[in-house]
């Protein structure tokens, strides 16, 4: 008798303490995130993958008239997916093997509302059908065919995304037809862009015309939430440029916004999102990776595996194009 009674007070005070535990655990979980959106930035700022002066401009200039961050990372990308000489994004964006330029976007805001398209032909501000998908339908990414009877019918006028350039230089990959990525060229300029606005809210977008040259249908990272964007207006966001199949495996953006949920800062947990590619990447040095992200604080970080990859950053301390710190030495 002795023994059960004791068994059973033993029993309960374990659960006390197991409860106990728990409670402080979540408490504590809970003064993190607190503590974390306490930190709200001083005044608006975007940051963006890659030397992109123009879309920065752009997306500060809505920002400093007192615009939202969705709105500012929307029309900043769109200025890339205009811009018929960068050849990652939108107009003029290098085609798959069979000659067909086919797009893919995501967006998301400060309510982890978000919304996607890939595989889109013949419409250049893939952004904002994405938002569209976001703000106008039950769902999150809309494809190919369906993505483009949507844009129709959203209003979104049609045209020919193959430049005469871009076509040019199909027709010369064709004579050999091998696909040999050039490390900060050829596949590795998705615009990513991350703003905070004047209320400390946060959003992203990312848009991409994805491998020059690849295959019929091939989908990367850029319109995966979590993969190639992710937000969470209690922390911060995250984006990501290179290699979509290797983003795509580790989950990178999500897990750099958890890595600062964590504790990290930007950087860190830009360093770490590389190194857990790496881990698991024998090839490694065959490919790129870049990654930059926000929190709330307003403080930034970008991390990448060769040296080469830069973001572009304006606030109220300045228009600034940062080369990224890499994991391999220039």
């Amino acid at each position: 008798m002795e023994r059960r009674k004791f068994l059973k007070n033993s029993g309960l005070g374990g659960a006390a303490i197991l409860g106990s535990s728990l409670v402080a655990a979540c408490q504590e979980k809970e003064t993190e995130v607190g503590s974390l959106a306490a930190k709200v930035a001083e005044g608006p700022i975007v940051i963006a993958t890659w030397d992109v002066p123009n879309a920065t401009a752009k997306a500060y200039e809505i920002l400093e008239r007192n615009g939202t961050a969705l709105d500012a990372v929307e029309q900043g990308v769109m200025v890339e997916e205009a811009d018929v000489t960068n050849q990652s994004v939108g107009k003029g964006g290098r085609p798959d093997r069979d000659g067909h330029v086919t797009l893919d976007a995501c967006i998301m805001d400060k309510d982890s509302r978000c919304g996607a398209v890939v595989y889109l032909q013949n419409i250049v501000h893939a952004v904002s059908v994405a938002r569209k998908v976001m703000e106008e339908t039950p769902h999150v990414m809309l494809a190919g065919a369906g993505a483009k009877q949507f844009a129709q019918e959203m209003g979104f006028p049609e045209e020919d995304l193959l430049t005469e350039k871009s076509r040019e230089e199909w027709l010369e990959w064709k004579k050999t037809s091998q696909y040999k990525p050039v490390i900060n060229i050829e596949n590795h300029d998705t615009i990513g862009m991350l703003a905070i606005d004047a209320n400390g809210d946060i959003a992203g977008a990312c848009t991409t015309s994805g491998m020059a040259y690849k295959m019929a249908g091939r989908v990367g990272d850029s319109p995966i939430i979590g993969a190639g964007l992710f937000v969470d207006n209690e922390v911060g966001g995250a984006t990501a440029t290179g290699m979509g199949e290797e983003v795509v495996r580790t989950v990178g953006s999500f897990l750099i916004v958890e890595l600062m949920r964590q504790g990290k800062s930007p950087q860190e947990a830009c360093e770490e999102g590389v190194r857990r590619i790496i881990a698991k990447k024998k090839n490694y040095k065959d490919i790129q990776i870049g990654f930059i992200a926000i929190n709330k604080a307003g403080e930034t970080g970008g991390y990448c595996i060769h040296p080469g990859f830069s973001y572009r950053q304006y606030s109220g301390k300045g228009h600034l194009n940062t080369p990224a710190k890499s994991y391999i030495d220039a």
